[in-house]
């Protein structure tokens, strides 16, 4: 019979527990049935065991298999933020819980101070959500509190991009072909895009996002781990510590590209307009933003990795909301090759480019081919891979390496420390006002001069 692992959700009665990680564990027990979960829950709502078990029968309705491999023990109605209330909370750990922060960071935080001076029991699992700390000094200083509690080998800092299983699939391709190693480098790289673009608007979120805007949302935590994982030096292993030990060193070297965040940097904010059938008010018009912070809703960053690797190779990382569509992508722009013999018609600007699109899950890979009507005349032509399904719910990943005590694909401290430097210019620059403000219509692909590098 499997191991049982226990689970206890701190913040079990929020929306993160009913509409991401519930469901995500459905979905995984559902695929392997190996696993078994003693489920707990804490929240401040007045809950019981039989209204907890409810919420997690509801969690599970498209797995209702999957009920037989947890079991919904009790509910705990408790202030996190209360040091009595945390040490009551710790009091009842089983050895080798896995205890999950599934609350609002600044509450995360009060928690974790709450248990100070607190022993937890052997194997205690911490898992918080992005992001980690304010700014690099708020973060080192969280990070001191965390590791007066537990390991480092037992923080899982949940970044779910991680889980995604196209950014999984990028490591095969990476590392066990022969084909790209030789030329996964400044020599013969001309460009990364690194994006995330989607065509939902603010759907309520104005709490968190008119606070943090597409920069600290998405590039700071998600794709900034995704270039790294794009950069990195092959791992030795792809065990904790060699696969974040490669992530870490990509991140120390990475800076905004020739150190001027005033050209490398750009941010814009919707205003009215369609996407698909609905109409949406602009940005500064939605239900809790506050026009004064300037929130931006699209940013755009180039860095540059400074490595024997890498130098002089800009990587674009781009984000924003409420355009035309969802267009999550990597795109490894190659150099042109170095002569085309005259004769061949159309010479190609750059030399071919292979992308990793995510959901749906695909690898395509653009060749400059000849043939036709003309023989000599030069063509594109896309070959492409499905990548599979993966996993629906990056989440499903997530719980499954955290359940396994594997922190391999979650931030390390130093790596939390890292991200938060190398966005400080770009913050600095943009509250200075060195990088003006830039408007897109909603439902547009941004603004006019923008240059959006690939469609």
């Amino acid at each position: 019979m499997a191991q049982e692992t226990t689970l206890l959700i701190l913040g079990a009665s929020g929306d993160l527990t009913s509409r991401l990680l519930l469901p995500s564990l459905a979905a995984l027990l559902g695929k392997e049935p190996r696993r078994r979960v003693a489920l707990r829950g804490s929240g401040t709502e007045d809950w019981d065991a039989d209204t907890w078990r409810s919420a997690v029968e509801k969690a599970f309705a498209d797995y209702p298999d999957a009920l037989a491999h947890v079991n919904v023990t009790d509910y705990l109605r408790a202030d996190v933020t209360d040091a009595a209330a945390v040490a009551s909370l710790v009091e009842g750990l089983a050895p080798s819980t896995v205890l999950y922060f599934a609350l609002p960071p600044a509450v995360t935080a009060a928690a974790i101070d709450a248990m100070e001076g607190l022993k937890l029991p052997e194997g205690t699992v911490l898992a918080m959500e992005k992001p980690f700390g304010e700014d690099e000094a708020s973060a080192r200083e969280l990070n001191g509190k965390l590791l007066a509690l537990v390991p480092e080998e037992q923080i899982f800092r949940v970044d779910h991009f991680l889980g995604r299983s196209t950014l999984l699939n990028l490591l095969g391709v990476r590392l066990a072909n022969r084909i790209w190693e030789p030329v996964w480098s400044a020599e013969h790289i001309q460009q990364v895009l690194i994006r995330f673009d989607e065509s939902v608007a603010l759907e309520g979120r104005a709490r968190y996002y008119d606070k943090a805007g597409a920069m600290i949302d998405m590039i700071q935590s998600h794709l900034l781990q995704v270039l790294a994982l794009v950069a990195m030096d092959p791992p030795t292993t792809l065990g904790e510590r060699d696969l974040r030990d490669a992530k870490a060193a990509v991140l120390r070297a990475t800076h905004v590209m020739g150190d001027d965040p005033a050209t490398a940097s750009r941010r814009a904010q919707y205003t009215a307009g369609r996407i698909g059938d609905r109409d949406l008010p602009s940005y500064r018009d939605e239900e809790g933003v506050d026009d004064e912070r300037a929130t931006e809703t699209l940013a755009q960053v180039t860095f540059e990795v400074a490595s024997d690797r890498w130098a002089g190779v800009p990587f674009v990382l781009r984000s924003g909301k409420a355009l035309d569509r969802k267009h999550s992508e990597i795109v490894v722009t190659f150099k042109p090759v170095r002569h085309v013999p005259p004769g061949l018609d159309g010479v190609p600007a750059d030399g071919g480019r292979l992308t990793f699109s995510l959901g749906p899950d695909e690898m395509h890979l653009r060749l400059h081919v000849t043939g036709g009507d003309d023989p000599f005349a030069l063509r594109h032509e896309d070959l492409m891979a499905d990548l599979g399904e993966g996993q629906q719910r990056s989440y499903e990943e997530v719980l499954d390496e955290l359940l396994d005590g594997d922190v391999a694909l979650s931030v390390r401290a130093d790596e939390a420390e890292q991200c938060w430097r190398i966005i400080q210019p770009v913050r600095d620059a943009w509250a200075r006002g060195d990088v003006p403000m830039d408007e897109y219509v909603a439902g547009s692909t941004g603004p006019a001069d923008w240059a959006t590098s690939h469609s």
